[in-house]
């Protein structure tokens, strides 16, 4: 399979080097060590959407989804954190001008986390707005510079046909939120996703944005392409691509520890046809699993063109299937471990939790996103 090669790619493999040196580190804590975030932040994951204008280099989804695959074969919280840090980074792009130049007043490289699902309470005052409230399961916030917190503003209507209230994001520096502890997740330990906590604080008007704006990829001060693409072509991108690298580095964990291992009678386990097939069944589901992911970034970047309609439906289908696959490889690999596979210093089983606790999100169930996609295959279209 072709490899993109921009920089981002390349300095992947070394964020995933690094990454996976301090995996066990990072399940211990419960976040990321400074060294990955830093990695990650010099990798160039922050400023890949961000706008030109800002020093960023406004990136293509295709480029950004093979450097996030490559580094969740080391670590897929690493890999977790730093695409979802690059798509804050995109979020924030839609804000006011001004909101945009103080985000990065001091390069493109701030990084940002976002909370997606609206929570708390937002309230207009002179100049701007007043926000409270706590939102969980936010990846990344203990090394972001700005959140981007998701409120419902009841006295506002959106442009949503059935007239639902608006929803904002609203952009906070670190100085002005706290957090609480609260990830203890059975997999996915190393993403932080605590609980980010606001009290009353001011946002100005500058620093806010209509969700309803992301969805439609309508921002105001950029024509990049990763910048007019609306949220269905990508919504369930940032969490299928660091599952594909996942699998991929269980694999290459399981093969390196099944090229020594024998079984009672001394057989090398490496030639028994039923790990052979085993092996060729989780690769060969793996690979089609990528060939989804890597199509749907495609289409985000223009360079391909689902058929007329299709496009809001496929995308998200077809990355709820690729992680459907990604789980039965994964599982099949770590059945295939054996009890040595399930000692808690063994990759295997650390990457089979990740996958396992990620594909629960529920940007990922097929049964929504089949859903769609059927009554869309079943309408009556011209």
């Amino acid at each position: 399979m072709e490899r993109n090669t921009s920089t981002i790619v390349v300095r992947a493999s070394q964020v995933a080097d690094i990454a996976a040196r301090h995996s066990e580190e990072a399940e211990a804590a419960r976040r990321l060590s400074p060294q990955v975030v830093h990695a990650v932040r010099e990798a160039g994951f922050a400023r890949h959407f961000v706008p030109v204008a800002h020093g960023g280099t406004a990136g293509g989804f295709t480029e950004l989804t093979s450097a996030v695959v490559r580094v969740g074969e080391g670590c897929t919280s690493a890999a977790w954190a730093a695409s979802l840090s690059a798509y804050a980074g995109r979020y924030a792009a839609f804000l006011p001008e001004q909101g945009q130049a103080e985000i990065w007043a001091d390069g493109p490289d701030a990084l940002l986390a976002a909370a997606l699902m609206p929570s708390g309470t937002a309230r207009r005052v002179d100049g701007g707005w007043r926000l409270s409230g706590e939102w969980k399961y936010i990846s990344g916030v203990h090394f972001a510079d700005w959140a981007l917190a998701c409120a419902p503003v009841p006295d506002e209507r959106s442009e949503d046909p059935e007239g639902r209230p608006e929803v904002r994001y609203f952009a906070v520096p670190k100085a002005d939120f706290t957090i609480t502890d609260s990830w203890y997740s059975v997999g996915m330990r190393g993403t932080g996703s605590d609980t980010l906590v606001l009290s009353d604080v001011f946002v100005p008007e500058h620093r806010t944005l209509s969700r309803s704006a992301v969805h439609a990829g309508r921002a105001p001060a950029s024509d990049a392409r990763c910048h007019i693409v609306p949220m269905y072509a990508v919504n369930s991108l940032p969490f299928a691509a660091p599952l594909v690298g996942a699998v991929r580095g269980a694999m290459r964990s399981w093969v390196e520890r099944t090229g020594s291992r024998v079984d009672r009678r001394g057989r090398a386990v490496r030639e028994m046809p039923s790990m052979q097939v085993s092996l060729a069944r989780s690769a060969a589901e793996a690979d089609a699993a990528e060939l989804l992911v890597r199509r749907t970034a495609a289409v985000a970047d223009g360079i391909e063109t689902p058929a007329d309609g299709e496009a809001a439906v496929r995308g998200a289908r077809d990355l709820a299937l690729a992680v459907e696959l990604l789980v039965s490889a994964v599982d099949r690999v770590f059945r295939t471990s054996g009890t040595s596979g399930q000692a808690s210093t063994d990759p295997v089983q650390r990457f089979w939790r990740d996958v396992n606790s990620a594909a629960s999100h529920v940007a990922l169930s097929f049964e929504s996103t089949g859903a769609a996609y059927g009554a869309w295959a079943l309408s009556d279209r011209p």
